[in-house]
C-alpha cells in the first residue's frame, strides 16, 4: 500500500490533542519557509506566525488554556499571503504554512476534524512543489516519491505518528516533538532554521 495513504489513515485516527500536536510539529518544519518569504518580500511580521504556533503548543500542554480562536484566525488572515500579489516562488510554501495554521485552529474549534490530515497533505505538497520547481525537467510521481526531501518528509511524519501513539499529554511530549522536527536545523524543503 502507498505510504502516503497509510499516513493519512493513521493521522485520521489521532485524537484531538495528538492531531494538533502532530500538525504543530509539521508547521514547526514549515515555519522557516514562511519566515524566509517574509524577510525576502517584507510581506508581514513573521513573529506573529510564530506566536500563533506557540499558542497551539501551549494548548497541547494545557487543555484548560482559553484560546480566542476567532481572534487568532483574524490575525492569521492578515498575515496570509495572496499568491496573486507575488511573483516569488516563496509565496507558495508560505501560503502552505498559513493554511496549515488555519487548519489547526479550525481543528481546535472542532470545525474541521480532518485538520491534521490537511496539514499532512499540505506539508507533503510543499515538498512536492519545491521538488517540481527546482528540477531541471518535470519529475514524474515516482521521481518525486524517491526524492530525498520527500523520503525525509514521509519518514518524519511516520516518526511523529509512532511517537504520538503512546505519548502522554505533557510539556515533555511537546519538547520531544519540537526537538524531533528541529534537530536537523532545516525546514521541510531544506531551508536553514
Amino acid at each position: 500500500m502507498n505510504k502516503k495513504l497509510t499516513i493519512f489513515q493513521d493521522v485520521r485516527e489521532l485524537n484531538q490533542w495528538k492531531a494538533i500536536a502532530f500538525g504543530c510539529s509539521l508547521i514547526e518544519r514549515m515555519l522557516p519557509n514562511y519566515q524566509v518569504f517574509c524577510s525576502a518580500t517584507e510581506f508581514a511580521d513573521s513573529s506573529i506566525m510564530d506566536n500563533l504556533l506557540q499558542i497551539l503548543w501551549s494548548w497541547v500542554i494545557d487543555p484548560k488554556m482559553k484560546v480566542n480562536i476567532d481572534v487568532q484566525l483574524e490575525k492569521l488572515e492578515e498575515i496570509t499571503p495572496d499568491t496573486h500579489q507575488f511573483d516569488h516562488y516563496g509565496v507558495y510554501p508560505a501560503l502552505d504554512c498559513a493554511m496549515s495554521m488555519a487548519a489547526m485552529f479550525n481543528l481546535l474549534k472542532k470545525e474541521d476534524e480532518q485538520g491534521a490530515v490537511v496539514v499532512s497533505k499540505l506539508s507533503q505538497g510543499t515538498v512536492e512543489s519545491f521538488i517540481d520547481a527546482t528540477s531541471e525537467e518535470e519529475p514524474n510521481s515516482e521521481e518525486i516519491k524517491a526524492h530525498p526531501l520527500m523520503q525525509w518528509e514521509i519518514e518524519t511524519q511516520k516518526e511523529l505518528l509512532d511517537y504520538l501513539k503512546d505519548a502522554k499529554r505533557s510539556k515533555e511530549t511537546v519538547k520531544a516533538l519540537r526537538q524531533m522536527v528541529t534537530q536537523e536545523g532545516i525546514s521541510n524543503i531544506g531551508i536553514e532554521i
